[in-house]
Formats: structure tokens, sequence, C-alpha cells
């Protein structure tokens, strides 16, 4: 389970010539992969670890050639429409062509990744890099003279990058250039040790979902980083040559809600990883039946729940709401520091702590890396409820926080799931549901979500399950306990408005089967990201369920301890709309979630060029509902439940 982040290394081969070569009638029928986990399942035996294939010649041209062998076969035998998976697939392939010299082939599935990219700026970026290494290769030969193969590169990169339209492509500039500064050879090495190496470990085996890990980290190791250097000097001169920022659509779009303009306080649910009610005095939702005692001292199952209530990474009730330190204790503001510089860096930051990390990474060895990853997850979990919850009240003087705290695991390898485990948190989620209901929250905050491929990672991390078949089998047996029992426990809040991130890892919510960003129902909306302009980001999710868009790109917001810092995300973008909800309630406490869901619709503006991708308009949206006021056209048709569900 993650907050929304992620990120994917896939790819596929065209087979217009084999098409092509046999006659229509002989051709076999492929199979329709509908979702993600239709895919064919492959491993691959390893004696000894993944450092070892990935610093070896032999050992990883071996791995290389099976590996090509069925990707082939799949697109051979499978037709998938889902375009993040086939731009994956060319990904693994060009990687390979490139590593084993054959460039007009990479350059080919280069273009194909391009071709299937929708996004505008990752479209226009796409295969830089690339191109610019190929066209290299032709003035000089690295083996000989890198200096000036170096050289050759940076002049194709930076005339194809210069000609890029700033305006578009500015955001992916600064993260590709943080990217060069982050990567070192000690820092694959320590990425392949602590991350992947546990894996193989357990299972003695390389799956196919580890394949585009494994091909991306000797990838980068042969190719990528040689030329960092390179690729911060070109990318720093583009940066510092267009000063100009996006045009921020969002700053007139904003709606400051008057003190005499709403009838009632209301709360908000923030489901997320726990928040710290001391950087809100005034704004919580307050248990009146609840003494801070450390007892239940109304009975409801949970202790000390003045301000709301907690859940472990079990699923079992905690008194904590905000994330416990564990082992981190003594290591927050560090891991805080490396977070935001690791924010600063990826945008063009230039901070004391994007300095600080630079040095850190600089120095860092292999054996250190996991603990620094730990520190990065640790960090994120400790301040996402609190910036979400900010961003869900701000400028509302009727909103009423409820914490719920669900748990993560900031550990790697995490703690696997078990069937036990999975129906205890099922549990948990009808539990808070049912407070939620009991306790009379009307619009619920959930910037997470479980994939079924995360489940079958963590499981394979563990070494649990025989073969990757029973693995499957058993990871879809853990999901669907854990979808039945969200899906279930938010059908029957009728009254309240469920808005969720559609998830930052550039796919289909629906292919991949993302829970709850996947769920259809009518209580229920999910946001995806764009940037300061209204343009997407390239990291949100989509598909046919993502049905409203707003700001997700450095958003600024609190922080535990009571500071402020910008975070990206999907998770920023959906309580932008818990905003915005939380408001149109306040002003009309008796609309229902659909009617709510409408209105924003409504009040939404599509995306210059694109009448279907909507966009959030908060002051739009208000004078929609001050009209419908004035014309008495407000639906009201909620009316409090009488039926109060008693927490187990």
């Amino acid at each position: 389970m993650h907050t929304r982040t992620g990120a994917r290394f896939i790819g596929v081969i065209s087979l217009l010539a084999i098409l092509a070569a046999a006659p229509a009638a002989l051709v076999d029928a492929k199979t329709k992969i509908e979702n993600l986990d239709d895919l064919p399942r492959y491993s691959y035996p390893v004696d000894g670890s993944v450092v070892g294939i990935i610093t070896s010649d032999e050992a990883f041209n071996e791995f290389a050639a099976k590996v090509r062998a069925d990707i082939e076969s799949v697109l051979a035998e499978y037709e998938i429409d889902d375009a993040a998976t086939l731009q994956g697939y060319h990904s693994v392939l060009a990687r390979l062509d490139l590593l084993e010299g054959d460039y007009d082939s990479a350059l080919n599935h280069v273009e194909q990744i391009r071709e299937l990219e929708s996004k505008e700026a990752g479209k226009l970026m796409s295969g830089l890099f690339t191109k610019a290494w190929v066209a290299a290769r032709g003035d000089a030969d690295p083996d000989t003279d890198f200096e000036a193969f170096a050289a050759a590169f940076a002049g194709h990169l930076e005339d194809a990058a210069a000609k890029l339209p700033w305006d578009v492509v500015q955001d992916a500039v600064k993260e590709a250039k943080g990217r060069a500064e982050i990567f070192s050879e000690n820092f694959i090495l320590g990425i392949a040790q602590s991350q992947i190496d546990p894996a193989v470990t357990a299972s003695g085996e390389v799956s196919s979902d580890l394949v585009p890990a494994v091909v991306g980290l000797r990838y980068a190791l042969e190719i990528r980083i040689l030329l960092n250097r390179e690729v911060v000097d070109v990318y720093s001169r583009i940066i510092d040559a267009n000063k100009v920022e996006k045009s921020n659509i969002w700053l007139t779009r904003e709606y400051i809600l008057g003190v005499d303009e709403g009838q009632r306080p209301i709360t908000i649910g923030i489901w997320d990883s726990g928040t710290d009610v001391s950087v809100f005095e005034g704004q919580l939702w307050i248990n009146p039946s609840e003494t801070v005692n450390g007892e239940d001292s109304d009975s409801n199952g949970f202790v000390d729940d003045i301000n709301g209530i907690a859940h472990d990474k079990d699923g079992n009730p905690s008194p904590f709401l905000l994330h416990p330190m564990g082992d981190m204790s003594g290591r927050v503001d560090e891991a805080m520091g490396y977070t935001k510089g690791f924010m600063d860096l990826t945008s063009s930051i230039d901070s004391d702590e994007a300095t600080e990390l630079k040095k850190h990474l600089g120095s860092i060895e292999p054996d250190q890396v996991n603990d620094f990853i730990e520190e990065l997850a640790f960090a994120a979990l400790h301040m996402h409820g609190t910036h979400v919850a900010g961003i869900a009240v701000e400028d509302n003087p009727f909103a009423r926080i409820m914490v719920a705290r669900l748990s993560f695991d900031y550990h790697n390898p995490p703690k696997p799931l078990t069937l036990e485990t999975a129906k205890q948190t099922a549990t948990s989620f009808k539990r808070t549901v049912r407070y939620f209901r009991k306790y009379g929250a009307r619009v619920v905050n959930m910037s997470w979500g479980w994939s079924l491929k995360e489940i079958e990672s963590m499981l394979e991390a563990n070494g649990v399950g025989e073969t990757p078949e029973e693995r499957a089998e058993l990871t879809r047996e853990i999901f669907d306990i854990l979808s039945d029992g969200l899906h279930d426990a938010m059908a029957d809040a009728k009254n309240i408005l469920f808005v969720t991130a559609a998830g930052n890892s550039d796919n289909d919510v629906e292919f991949d089967q993302m829970i709850p960003s996947s769920f259809d129902l009518p209580n229920l909306l999910t946001v995806g990201a764009v940037d300061q302009a209204g343009d997407p980001t390239g990291f949100t999710s989509q598909g046919e369920n993502v049905r409203l868009y707003a700001n997700g790109f450095e958003v600024v917001s609190y922080v535990p301890g009571g500071g402020r810092m910008a975070a990206s995300g999907t998770s920023m973008s959906s309580p932008a709309v818990v905003n915005l909800a939380a408001k149109v309630l306040a002003v009309e406490p008796y609309m229902t979630p659909q009617a709510v869901i409408a209105l924003i619709m409504e009040g939404a503006t599509p995306r210059e060029g694109d009448e279907d991708f909507l966009l959030l308009n908060p002051k739009n949206t208000m004078n929609l509902l001050e009209s419908m006021q004035e014309e008495d056209k407000v639906p009201r048709a909620l009316r409090p439940d009488p039926a109060r569900i008693e927490v187990e």
C-alpha cells in the first residue's frame, strides 16, 4: 500500500513484418489482454545476485536473450491496447538494443514510445537522450575518444532540447536534470542490492515484473550515468536561458469562503498516513463524548479518539493519529531535509537542502542506499496526511478535520500481506467508514491506494509462493478481499462524498487495477494532476474513471510541526477537490454527494484544445451555486441519516 507515488520501466516490438508475411487466413487471432494481471508471467533463475547480472557482460547477455525472446512471444500471442504497457515493453527493448549496438532498432522503439505518448511534454521529451547518444556515436567512438563523444552528445542534446517549447517542457527538463544529479554508480548498485536483490534472494529468480528494473539498471550503468555531467550542464544552460515560469491559472480560480457565507461546520475525513492535529487548532472535529485519558471513554472501540481514529499496518486500532516514529526516532529531521532536497532537486530549485542531498549522494556507499530510501519513504508518510489536510481546509472557516490514519510499511522489503492481515485490513476499512458515518463526515479524502501488482511484489520480495503462478493466485485472493471490503464500505456510505487520487504511475487505473481509483461509485470522484498552467503532469495516472484534474504540482501546504513545504502528486490534487466540495457543503449542507459532484463538474472548465479534459474551477463552481440559490434551484435532498451504525 502506498500513498500516491511510483514509476515503471516496461515496453513491445512491432509484428507488422510477421503479419505482412502471412496470409490473413493463417494468422491466429491474438488473445486480448483485459488488464495487467492477464499478462503472462515469466521467471529467470538466478545463481547469485542482480548485482552480479548487471555487472557481468556474460551473465547479462544470457539474461537479456531470454527476456527478448519472452517479450517477442507475448507480442506475437497477445493483443494489448494499454499504451503504458506497450511503452514499457518498447523501453526494455530499446535499452537492450542500445546495449547490444543495434541503434536503428533502438531508434525505432523510441519512435513507437513517442507515438504512444498522449501527454505533450512527454511526447516532446521522449527519446532525446537516445537520439543524441546514437548521433554522437556517428561523430566519435566512445571507446577510443570518450571526451570527443561526450562533447558531441552534449551538442546534439542541446540542439534538440533548446528547440522545444519551454512553456510545455520546462517541468520535464528540470526533473531530468535532477535525476542526473542523483544517480551515480554507487547509488545504482545500492538500488540493485537493497531494492531488488531481497526478492531475488527469497525466490531464487528474477520475475518478469522485475525485468524492467534489472534492464534499466544495466542501461544506467553502461550508458546513462556516463553522461550525467553533460545532461546536467546542457539542461542547466537551457533552464538559465528560460527564466520565465509558466503562468499560474489557479490564482484566478481561488475561492475564499467568508465567515458569513456558510451555514454550518463541515466535517472532512482525512483518511491518510497520519495528521499532526496540533497544526490545525480551531479546524478540528471534536468528539464530544471522548476524554483523553488512555481509555475508551465513550465505548466506541477507540482509545482517546478526540479528533479521529487510527489503525496500524495490520489493521488493528491504534491511538496515534500521527504516524509513529518507530525506528526512525531521532532521524526525522534528517529524513525531512533529504525529502525536501529531493523535491527541490527535481524541480531545479537551488536550496540548502538540495545542496546537502547532492553532497550526501556524492559520498554514499551501496550498502547505505537502503537506509536512505527508507528515510525518504518514512518522511513521505510522516508529512503526507498533514500536507493533504492543509490543502483540504485552506480558506474555509467552516472546515473541520476528522483524522483517520491507516498505516504503511516504509521498510524494505515491506512486510507481506497475508490472507489474515488482508481480512483485518478490510475490516479496518469498514470500521473507518462506519466511524465517518456515525460522526457525520460529509466528504473524505483518500490520497492512497492499492494495486494488484504492488501486492504481488510484496509477496515476491519476501519469497512467498513456490511459483509465479501460485503467487499470482494468492495475490488475487488478497486483492479481492481488500477491494471488496473497501468498495462495499464506500457504497454503503451513500451520504458521504469520497474523493481519491488517481495515482502517480502514468498508467490507466482500470487496466492496472488500482483501488479505490478504479471503483465506479456514484459517491466517488477520482482526480488526476495537472501543473500550474493546467497541463497534465508527467506522473499523473488516467483512465475513464479519472473525470477531473486539479493542481498537483509543487503545492505548498503544512507538514508536521507547522512548517510549510511544496509537494507534487495526485495526492495534492485530490484534496483540492475536497476543499471545494467542503465549501459547497458549508453553503448548502443538504446537497447529496451526487449533486456536489455534478456542480463541481459543471463548474469545471475544459483544458484548451481538449473539451473532455476538465480542470477544477472553484470560483466558477461557487458562482454557479450562488446563481442556483438565487433561482432556488439548489437540490436539497439530503437529510441526516437517522440510522447510526455503532463502531465495532
